[in-house]
């Protein structure tokens, strides 16, 4: 059940992330609230998360879930720079993620 908070937690990093463009430096309020809940949210499941996995792993995997998740909504919603370079540390954070979780022997 730890991997399943975990991963919400890290979903949620990317809405609040993302809230956190749109909000225009905190001056537009539905961004804002979005943003701030999110935050509020996603360290508590990450909290929770971590009761039971290990700590470099739990913020490992909630840290890239939440940058490989920020950089594909960058690009797919955003229209941001889709660059060979950045496409190739996204696969290499993702590669992380997932050598975190085949390594991880407490869940």
């Amino acid at each position: 059940m730890a991997w399943v908070y975990l991963t919400v937690a890290g979903i949620l990093e990317i809405v609040w992330a993302s809230a956190m463009k749109h909000s225009e430096g905190f001056t537009r309020i539905w961004p804002t609230v979005i943003s701030l809940v999110g935050m509020v949210a996603s360290m508590v499941l990450l909290s929770i998360s971590m009761k039971t996995l290990p700590l470099g792993t739990a913020y490992s995997v909630w840290t890239g879930i939440g940058a490989a998740g920020a950089f594909i909504f960058g690009i797919v919603v955003l229209g941001e720079q889709a660059s060979f370079s950045r496409i190739a540390a996204a696969v290499m954070i993702v590669g992380g993620l997932i050598l975190m979780k085949l390594s991880d022997n407490s869940a």
